[in-house]
């Protein structure tokens, strides 16, 4: 495996299950247009990209009505549906470890950046981590490249040394592969996610791992 300094975590899907937070939030914020969305497959597609374009291309919204759709869909995820989640199994030992072997690691997330802290928070991680970033409220960062380079941007005035060829994403579906690929990074995929590992596969990770144990022995 090839070595890295610099460690790219994605969030949901990769480091916390966050299925029933979001989904929850995703139901409630298309009740006032007569949508009703059922069944675990139709739900897991609003898992991983941004609300915007979810809300638009899954749910034939007009973009007026999906910014309406996420002021709504915020107003239950921020107290209550941000603290439906579990951390997979691992995650807390691999952190840890990945610290002690002297990775810097940072939160690289599509999930607003406030609320993917308030998450590090639930479960006592935020300090193990060296940055968290995530999306902006007001849309200026949205997809997983525009996450990408504004971390690439804090990481380059933290770090003299800081390089794209030391740097690799971990996360679990295509839109994390197709955003390193696009930001000039690596991709290794987590099998257990969203995604599954035929779909990181097949968009260009250089590594898939089933479990955390797993990845934990080919990084350290």
């Amino acid at each position: 495996m090839k070595k890295y300094k610099f460690i790219f975590w994605d969030m949901d899907g990769t480091l916390a299950n966050t299925y029933e937070g979001v989904t929850n939030c995703v139901k409630y914020a298309m009740e006032p247009y007569g949508i009703h969305l059922e069944g675990e497959e139709e739900l897991r597609k609003f898992i991983g990209p941004p609300l915007r374009f979810s809300f638009t291309t899954y749910c034939g919204l007009s973009e007026e009505e999906a910014e309406k759709a996420i002021v709504r869909y915020r107003e239950r995820y921020i107290p209550i549906g941000v603290y439906e989640c579990e951390l997979f199994e691992g995650v807390r030992e691999t952190i840890q470890t990945f610290k002690e072997a002297g990775y810097i690691q940072v939160i690289t997330s599509s999930k607003p950046e406030a609320q993917c802290r308030q998450v590090l928070e639930k479960f006592d991680l935020l300090t193990e981590l060296d940055e968290v970033v995530g999306a902006s409220h007001d849309g200026r960062i949205d997809t997983k490249i525009e996450v990408l380079q504004e971390a690439f941007r804090r990481m380059k005035a933290q770090y003299v040394d800081f390089s794209k060829e030391q740097t690799v994403l971990i996360g679990d579906t295509h839109y994390d592969a197709d955003g390193a690929k696009e930001g000039g990074i690596d991709c290794i995929g987590v099998g257990y996610g969203f995604g599954g590992a035929e779909e990181m596969w097949n968009a260009g990770a250089v590594a898939v791992y089933e479990d955390q144990k797993a990845l934990r022995e080919a990084l350290v």
